[in-house]
């Protein structure tokens, strides 16, 4: 068996990053953003009044009279410059007319007519946004996956169109006589097939396109006619048939090169991974839990690969809340839940149950972290700083 490291590394070595293609902005949310945006103007693009009030010139002081000669406001400017003893009538978001170097807001005036008077005790404050407050011309957005307050910013940058990496296509393939489909009428000796809508929301999620296709029944011809229908997908991903007994076909596929198979991993040790026909395929076990967790330590990581970013996983630190035993001689990632109390130096406290069968989905249901328990490790007490994944 192999390390986790080792086996993360080679399923990374085996995938390589899709093509770019460019969408709209208003296709963009969720997309991995794989080149920098460079903004192609200012914002604000002019000097602007950040309050509603009066534009003037000079450093006005309480009792001082000013003549009213225009009014600014959002998308129309007052074109003339403001003399000395002028007043312009200016709106939040307009701009500043040339000349003026203050806003003086429209509660500290005395309004008569034409003319206004500054009151006592009025604000000092110039009221007023530079030019390129927020960013300038050539200031640039780096790589990422966008969120709704990104699209907003390269909106801002007057960016319509993004250059986007092409959603990675997974083929999700779950093997086995003993499934069906939720809803299906299932025989006393089958269950529902659970694991493939867990991994297609996790593809989804990190912005690649899955493909659940027909359950493949134990045995060769079927699974290797719905392999056939997997060709054309970035990644192909199997769920169960990787074990040891004589139903497990998965690692029997003709033309799959193996990079591995079996790993020093606590749920997951039967995972598989290698090239089908020149296609990535990561064999994961049948078992829920292992599945959905082997998703979250390979399959994620080979997704983001593909889409240009940092695979991770990034473990993060925590307090132990509880004691816990010896790994033993495989890496255990214990289902575990976060509590929001400080453990210490800022950092939560984390506590896995009790029961962490890897058939058991309602514990992982509950759970929000990962709790890792490196290979070989020894007892740790309660209050101590380990490392986990998020949920």
């Amino acid at each position: 068996m192999i390390s986790v490291e080792e086996a993360l590394a080679r399923c990374l070595a085996l995938v390589t990053p899709v093509a770019a293609e460019t969408v709209p902005l208003t296709h963009a949310h969720g997309r991995w953003m794989c080149a920098p945006a460079v903004a192609r103007r200012d914002q604000p693009p002019f000097a602007a009044s950040a309050m509603d009030g009066y534009a003037v010139a000079g450093d006005p002081k309480p009792g001082d009279s000013f003549a009213v000669v225009g009014e600014a406001g959002a998308g129309h400017a007052f074109v003339r410059r403001v003399g000395a003893g002028d007043a312009v009538r200016i709106f939040t978001g307009a701009p500043v007319p040339d000349g003026a170097t203050r806003v003086i807001i429209q509660e500290d005036v005395v309004a008569d007519g034409d003319r206004i008077t500054v009151k006592d005790g009025a604000d000092a404050g110039a009221h007023i946004r530079p030019l390129g407050q927020d960013f300038r011309a050539g200031d640039s957005l780096s790589p990422r996956r966008l969120r709704p307050n990104d699209l907003a910013l390269l909106a801002a940058m007057n960016i319509g169109e993004v250059p986007v990496s092409r959603r990675p296509v997974v083929a999700l393939i779950a093997t086995g006589d003993e499934l069906v489909m939720p809803g299906e009428a299932p025989r006393p000796d089958q269950i529902i097939a659970s694991n493939s809508f867990a991994l297609k929301a996790m593809v989804e999620a990190e912005g690649g396109e899955a493909r659940l296709l027909p359950i493949a029944r134990d045995n060769e011809a079927e699974l290797a006619t719905v392999l056939a229908l997997a060709a054309s997908a970035d990644l192909i991903v199997t769920i169960g048939g990787a074990s040891v007994g004589d139903h497990d076909l998965v690692g029997r596929v003709a033309g799959l090169e193996r990079a591995f198979w079996k790993i020093a991993l606590r749920p997951g040790k039967p995972l598989i991974a290698g090239s089908l026909h020149g296609v990535p395929m990561l064999g994961l076990p049948g078992n829920p839990v292992s599945a959905i967790v082997c998703g979250h330590l390979f399959l994620v990581p080979m997704l983001r690969a593909m889409l240009g970013a940092a695979p991770g996983p990034f473990p993060r630190r925590a307090i132990l809340g509880a004691d816990v035993g010896a790994t033993g001689p495989r890496t255990h990632y214990m289902r575990a839940r976060l509590s929001e109390g400080d453990g210490g130096d800022g950092l939560p406290v984390i506590t896995p149950f009790e029961r962490q069968d890897s058939a058991l989905l309602s514990i992982l249901g509950q759970a929000d972290a990962l709790l890792i328990r490196p290979l070989g490790d020894g007892p740790r007490p309660r209050g101590e700083a380990v490392s986990y994944l998020p949920l």
